[in-house]
C-alpha cells in the first residue's frame, strides 16, 4: 500500500513514470478541464525546393522532442502566441497562418507535480529568419527533420499523425501573416 505524502498520491521523490502515476490516481487527470496551449508547426523548404523540414525542439525538463508551444498570452491572438513561443524556444520567425493547422492532446506535468490534460492548437509558421540569440538559448536543442522523421521522434500519437500528414497550406488560401 502506498503512503500518502502531504495528502497527495503523487510522490515526486520516487521515480515513476507519468502514466503509471495516472493509472493509480485517475481522478488527478479527469478532475479538471483541459487546458489550452498554442504551438508552432515551423517548417522551411529544404534547399529552396518542394521538400520541407519541420523544426523540433527539446523539452527543458526531459529532453524529449516536441514542437514549440506554450500557454495563452493575455492580449495576444493564438497564432501570435504560437509565433512568440517559436521565437523564445528556437529563435525562429516567419509567416504564420491565423487558422490552426491541427490540434493534439497530451498530459503536462506541472512544476507542483500535478498533471493536467492539455489541448494544443498548432499554427503553421513558414520560417524566414533564424537567429542564434533568443530567450531559451542553451536550455533547448533545435533540429530540423522531415515530417516523417519528426513524427518518429515525438511521443504524442495525435502529433505523430499531424506530422506524417503535414503539407504546408498552399498559396491562394487565406494568406499567412508576417510576424
Amino acid at each position: 500500500m502506498k503512503q500518502e505524502k502531504r495528502g497527495r498520491m503523487f510522490q515526486p521523490d520516487r521515480p515513476q513514470k507519468l502514466l503509471q502515476q495516472l493509472a493509480r490516481t485517475p481522478d488527478k487527470l479527469f478532475s479538471r478541464a483541459f487546458r489550452q496551449q498554442y504551438g508552432a508547426l515551423c517548417f522551411r523548404h529544404k534547399e529552396g525546393g518542394a521538400e520541407i523540414e519541420v523544426l523540433l525542439v527539446s523539452s527543458r525538463d526531459t529532453g524529449r522532442w516536441i514542437l514549440p508551444k506554450g500557454w495563452a498570452m493575455k492580449g495576444k491572438k493564438p497564432h501570435k502566441a504560437a509565433a512568440i513561443e517559436a521565437w523564445e524556444e528556437a529563435g525562429v520567425r516567419g509567416k504564420s497562418n491565423r487558422k490552426p493547422a491541427g490540434r493534439y492532446t497530451y498530459l503536462k506535468e506541472l512544476d507542483n507535480g500535478d498533471v493536467v490534460p492539455c489541448i494544443v492548437d498548432l499554427f503553421e509558421i513558414e520560417v524566414t529568419d533564424i537567429k542564434t540569440e533568443f530567450k531559451e538559448r542553451g536550455q533547448r536543442i533545435s533540429d530540423w527533420a522531415s515530417p516523417d522523421e519528426a513524427a518518429r521522434r515525438v511521443r504524442e500519437i495525435e502529433l505523430k499523425s499531424l506530422l506524417v500528414n503535414f503539407r504546408p497550406t498552399r498559396k491562394g488560401k487565406k494568406p499567412p501573416e508576417e510576424l
